[in-house]
């Protein structure tokens, strides 16, 4: 057998190669970032040649890191930024224009118009997402009735269109392959996710042809091989999954209830529903976690927008520190926040709240208030926003959880992970290998080339880092939860 599977992580703003060993350890990496294109007010856009030239300079930097490189790896996983689209002419390649973000705002009137037609179940019904300018079907629709010539062109059978990961399988393998998996497809507008398969009337609603489309495939299965001159010798595709499902399956979170918070500038959290979508109720997104053989598996999805975020506001807008690692110690220093609650909607709240135009406050201010009662409330805060998802998503669910999974920056910050366990009254678990994204990518490829044997296996080389165990519910727990809310009421406009 040989020795690696390579994961290639294309994120938002970086492209990184991680190789990983039989044992889940990350062997060799390299990373590059890429331009980011603001042409406008709220339109984000990236250049998919650039994106290509960099992911596959990490990967060839990463491979010389290795005795034998190419030879040696299995492999190929590939995990990506969600919902980012690219439009290519099929016979040269080539873009048709940049690649517009999953973070782009130019379609919102679009997904106005749809809504005010009463449409927002009949997607929901489908898809199980919400009608919002973050998913792919309005921005390749966007594309083809803004590029000259587009539309008559897609109409004719000359282009292609997909996500990201879509993209990087064309390119690896010299143009033969044109895929995706259900869990970049789910995340289109574009996929029923009932029938798994694209959808006549959701095609026919966003004006997309269904000739544009990839191939929806398996998530862990040998899609075909990289072409040979890339990097000297053939090596299989074999796993694709988007970023947070791989999040999902990278935390080993197989079974039905399992949850994972990534906490990052925002925070993304999933949940493991089993073999059949639950479509939520209060405004969660039901979507495919990933599809091993026939046995699709889906989650529910909630999205805190400002985690990281807040902490990055207190050190450069506030001055409270110099480095976001100071804040742990700053918040530490005193012993809560002394009726100091901080809600940061600096860009509206999400679910379960979507209020687009609440906007972020500070309350229960005193003469005694210092910046470290303040940092602590900013702290409590990304607690409290999790609490809200997944209260919604228990109730979803049908379900509550023991264990709360996390990763991601701010998952290394024990306060704010002790707070965590304490208000959920659950576990929360960290594990030792914290690239967890890259590794649901090498285990979905690893999976489908036999390097591991199953997910069993795959569970015991997983490493706990620590363990959060909450003390026991008590007022003060009870009294900060209700006081969250009386705050968060206060600024909603809804």
């Amino acid at each position: 057998m040989k020795s690696y599977v390579l994961a290639l992580d294309q994120g938002t703003t970086s492209s990184r190669a991680l190789i990983i060993n039989h044992q889940g350890e990350v062997v060799a990496m390299a990373q590059k970032e890429f331009e980011q294109f603001f042409p406008q007010n709220g339109w984000v856009e990236h250049d998919a040649n650039e994106i290509w030239k960099s992911q596959l300079e990490v990967t060839k930097e990463a491979l010389s890191k290795i005795d034998g490189g190419a030879s040696s790896i299995s492999a190929i996983g590939i995990t990506n930024q969600r919902e980012t689209a690219v439009v290519w002419d099929k016979k040269t390649g080539k873009p048709i224009y940049k690649a517009i973000v999953w973070q782009d705002k130019r379609t919102t009137d679009i997904c106005e118009q749809l809504k005010s037609k009463g449409k927002a179940a009949f997607i929901q019904s489908k898809t199980g997402l919400v009608i919002d300018s973050y998913f792919t079907g309005t921005k390749i629709a966007w594309i083809l009735d803004n590029v000259p010539g587009a539309r008559k062109r897609a109409e004719q059978g000359e282009l292609m269109a997909g996500t990201i990961d879509s993209w990087l399988c064309y390119k690896l393998s010299n143009h033969e392959l044109h895929i995706t998996d259900p869990s970049n497809a789910s995340r289109t507008l574009l996929y029923n996710i009932n029938t798994l398969n694209w959808d006549e009337e959701l095609l026919e609603l966003f004006k997309v042809p269904e000739s544009l489309l990839p191939e929806v495939k398996s998530s862990s299965e040998v899609y075909g091989q990289t072409h040979k001159e890339l990097f000297g010798e053939e090596i299989p595709i074999a796993g694709i999954a988007g970023d947070q499902q791989a999040a999902l399956f990278g935390q080993q979170c197989t079974e039905v209830g399992m949850v994972k918070n990534t906490y990052g500038t925002g925070c993304f959290m999933l949940m493991n529903v089993g073999n059949a979508p639950v479509f939520s109720k209060a405004n969660l997104l039901s979507t495919v976690a990933w599809k091993i053989g026939d046995k699709v598996t889906y989650a529910l999805e909630g999205s805190v927008f400002m985690a990281g975020a807040i902490v990055q506001w207190l050190r450069d807008s506030l001055g409270f520190i110099e480095a976001s690692s100071e804040v742990e110690a700053l918040a530490a220093s005193v012993p809560d926040s002394s009726g100091v609650f901080f809600v940061p909607a600096f860009v509206g709240l999400g679910a379960p709240y979507w209020d687009a135009y609440a906007r972020g406050q500070i309350t229960g201010l005193t003469r005694g208030t210092t910046k470290a009662h303040i940092s602590r409330a900013a702290l409590d805060a990304i607690a409290y926003q999790t609490l809200d998802i997944l209260e919604a998503m228990q109730k979803d669910a049908n379900t509550s959880i023991q264990v709360l999974k996390v990763d991601g920056g701010a998952s290394n910050n024990n306060l704010l992970m002790q707070f965590q366990a304490d208000i959920l009254q659950s576990q929360v678990l960290r594990p030792k290998q914290v690239e967890t994204t890259a590794m649901g990518a090498a285990f979905l490829a690893g999976l489908a080339v036999n390097f591991w044997s199953s997910t069993q296996e795959i569970k015991s080389i997983s490493e706990e880092d620590r363990r959060f165990i909450p003390e026991p519910l008590n007022s003060k727990i009870t009294n900060g939860i209700k006081g969250w809310h009386q705050a968060v009421s206060t600024c909603l406009t809804k």
